[in-house]
């Protein structure tokens, strides 16, 4: 079983929720097809590398290929969750009973699982952990937290710990101050929302990236002296 099944369970849990539908589901598809990054190996390791106009060399500019492929795969899910969220927060008031929850949760549960599982299912570990660290950027919470809210902690906790085993920690977060990797995924959607590769969705929390640069680029040439 691949380790994306348990960011399955959050994406089931963030479809949005409307009560007078619940009888008669009428949903359509919108995760946007994407390249998987197979042409490289998945187990190459990220080195601590900037991108700013510094030209990069043949094996830097070969991690930071598989990492952009990596983000074009998962950043569609992540963009997909974040809208979900939004629209359960929206419409969760419009149902009263629990009865109506569970109800409509199986008939979201059967749609997913035809429509979405499988694909979930073909990401590798590495795309995994960017997705995770995509949802933070893109809900402002963990994946943790969000099965946390949405079904309960027990529920959570053994969720993060199966992930664990796999290399998973759904208590990721995204800080493109503290992780370089992070920055060059920020580097990436720059980039891609720029050239049309990807449709920009704002984060949860702002990110100015021209000082997120400076802070890199003055970071690298204090640790070259």
């Amino acid at each position: 079983m691949k380790i994306v099944r348990f960011l399955f369970f959050f994406l089931l849990l963030s479809i949005s929720i409307q009560a007078q539908v619940l009888n008669k589901v009428t949903l359509k598809k919108e995760i946007t097809e994407t390249e998987i990054d197979s042409v490289f190996n998945d187990t190459i390791a990220l080195e601590e590398i900037v991108i700013s106009k510094v030209k990069l060399d043949t094996e830097s500019l070969k991690q930071f290929t598989i990492l952009r492929n990596r983000v074009y795969v998962t950043y569609p899910y992540a963009k997909l969750a974040s809208e979900r969220l939004t629209a359960l927060n929206r419409g969760m008031n419009s149902l009263k009973t629990n009865k109506e929850k569970k109800k409509y949760f199986k008939i979201i549960e059967d749609y997913l699982s035809n429509e979405f599982e499988e694909r979930l299912k073909k990401l590798s570990r590495k795309q995994g952990q960017i997705l995770v660290k995509l949802i933070h950027r893109q809900t402002g919470t963990t994946t943790y937290d969000l099965v946390k809210s949405l079904k309960s902690g027990w529920k959570a906790f053994w969720s993060n710990t199966a992930a664990r085993m796999f290399d998973l920690n759904l208590k990721e977060e995204y800080q493109p101050y503290q992780s370089n990797e992070d920055y060059l995924i920020e580097t990436i959607l720059v980039r891609a929302f720029e050239s049309g590769r990807l449709i920009n969705q704002p984060p949860a929390k702002p990110v100015n990236y021209d000082d997120l640069t400076d802070y890199w680029v003055s970071k690298a040439s204090k640790e070259n002296k």
